[in-house]
């Protein structure tokens, strides 16, 4: 398909209401052709529901879209792919079980009478990933393929069409340092050749890298629009906000105690019966946060959940306080001074029918103080729940409310709030800023790095956002496909070093 140019879009007046939240407030946005244009905004800012909007997923309640200056109604993605524009998402939409030609011609309309020309779309492909860049074999399967390779194929699916503005999604978020890299050099390279891109993220450095025009969102409303050069983090962050925000969290040095959580030789199967971990050897002292670095789906979930009592290993053991505690159950473990704040909250951290305070007793209701034999002490739990949501800024009107009506970042708290008011020795915090807007963000990390301190918690820290990692660790453990790739101190490595690990290179083999 030939190449549909868009030399200029223009939102003008965009309003677009849910039950309840004024998503889009009269905003105005434009791009122009050769120019990475980002969107930034916290979650809920109405970034996503614009997009969402160029690209015909949504229609607006009012306002006018004009693309290269005459008004158009996008009433379908498949006008707006029409128009030149397309969408690649943060979540790949793409059948592992076929290959790259398969998924890029699913959707298209057939060269023959009955079946489409697959030559045909794999000559085209191989056009594209040589003009483009995009290396990717188009026989491949496409469960064959690393992450940075399904993104690529995303891509190819938007460029096959003809499509010359791409709204890009959260691009960077499972990706290595070096795949960040190979992306924006290519992207880089597409606004030269007169592509044109729409960029999100809340990345702040990475976008000031690639831009060269910032709109700020903040609830729902445009703060501001201005060029890349004039930007700094700082004061992204504090137009994204509304205030100044603390990017860098202060990491005094704390001395470290003895070792709290060990793991000897742990080997762990995972949901489809092959093994997630293959022999974790794992220390993290009291006073210490250990960063397990790694891009999505190479054993972070298992491993979680084999500290937690969640998951039982194969083979190995898991030390906490120097007692093996391997085949402990959860509440045992709990008892015993761990503290757990998993991956998915909705589904392990709350019971989303419970109200607050019922929330924040959870695990703890039949101890003292909230419980004197069989009987509840409810004037008691009334006091420390009350306690918990003023300390832990949990914007609630009452401890009765209904966990459903707090935000993602209220709901992080809540389980912040539970999980640290036990004191405990150690702490799993399994991506405990995922999703959420950088107010919330802030905070956990202040919350962390102060439990690190005061209580001398040994916290086992997992995060997919390398940038938390570095911000937050004294030592790196790198993952990739359930193996260590190495141990190293944060101040002693580079993030090319840290890319490469990622990358399947052990710490032994990098030059």
């Amino acid at each position: 398909m030939n190449l549909i140019k868009v030399e200029t879009v223009e939102m003008r007046g965009i309003v677009k209401q849910f039950p309840g939240v004024l998503a889009n407030d009269h905003i105005n946005f434009d791009v122009h052709v050769g120019e990475v244009h980002t969107l930034l905004g916290e979650n809920g800012a109405g970034k996503s529901t614009l997009m969402k909007i160029l690209y015909g997923i949504y229609h607006q309640d009012e306002g006018e879209i004009y693309v290269n200056g005459k008004l158009v109604n996008i009433r379908s993605p498949l006008d707006a792919i029409r128009l030149g524009i397309g969408m690649v998402h943060q979540h790949f939409m793409l059948v592992p079980t076929l290959t790259v030609a398969e998924n890029v011609a699913l959707g298209l309309p057939s060269s023959r009478k009955f079946l489409l020309d697959l030559d045909m779309v794999t000559e085209r492909i191989k056009e594209l990933v040589k003009i483009n860049g995009l290396y990717v074999d188009p026989e491949a399967k496409v469960w064959q393929l690393s992450v940075g390779e399904q993104q690529r194929v995303e891509i190819l699916k938007v460029l096959y069409r003809g499509a010359s503005l791409l709204i890009l999604d959260e691009p960077t978020a499972v990706l290595t340092p070096q795949e960040v890299e190979e992306l924006f050099h290519v992207l880089r390279s597409m606004i030269k050749r007169g592509y044109t891109i729409i960029f999100i993220s809340h990345k702040l450095r990475e976008v000031l890298s690639l831009s060269n025009r910032i709109t700020i969102l903040r609830d729902g409303k445009v703060v501001k629009t201005l060029p890349a050069v004039e930007a700094t983090q700082e004061k992204l962050a504090r137009l994204m906000v509304g205030r100044e925000v603390l990017l860098q969290v202060e990491h005094p040095a704390v001395k470290l105690g003895k070792v709290a959580l060990a793991l000897e030789g742990i080997w762990v199967q995972g949901d489809e019966g092959l093994h997630a971990l293959r022999g974790i050897d794992l220390e993290v002292h009291s006073g210490e946060i250990l960063g397990i670095a790694g891009v999505s789906g190479n054993g972070q979930s298992e491993l979680a959940e084999v500290i937690a009592g969640l998951r039982k290993p194969t083979q190995g053991k898991v030390f906490i306080k120097g007692i093996n505690v391997t085949n402990w159950s959860p509440s045992q473990l709990l008892d015993y001074g761990l503290s757990y704040i998993p991956e998915e909250r909705m589904r392990d951290g709350v019971v989303q029918e419970f109200n607050i305070e019922e929330n924040l007793i959870l695990k703890d209701h039949i101890h003292p103080p909230y419980a004197k034999g069989i009987f509840m002490n409810f004037h008691k739990i009334g006091q420390e729940s009350e306690r918990l949501i003023k300390n832990f800024d949990i914007r609630t009107p009452s401890r009765y409310t209904s966990l459903k009506s707090l935000s993602g970042g209220n709901i992080q708290k809540l389980i912040l709030a539970r999980e640290l008011s036990r004191k405990p020795s150690v702490l799993v915090a399994a991506q405990p800023t995922r999703g959420l807007d950088i107010s919330a963000t802030e905070y956990v990390h202040r919350q962390l790095i102060e439990q690190r301190i005061k209580l001398k918690t040994a916290t086992l820290l997992i995060s997919d956002d390398l940038d938390e990692i570095l911000s937050l660790a004294d030592r790196i453990a790198v993952i990739y496909e359930g193996e260590i790739m190495g141990v190293v101190k944060r101040n002693e490595v580079s993030v090319e070093e840290l890319g490469m690990m990622m990358g399947g290179v052990h710490k032994d083999n990098i030059p």
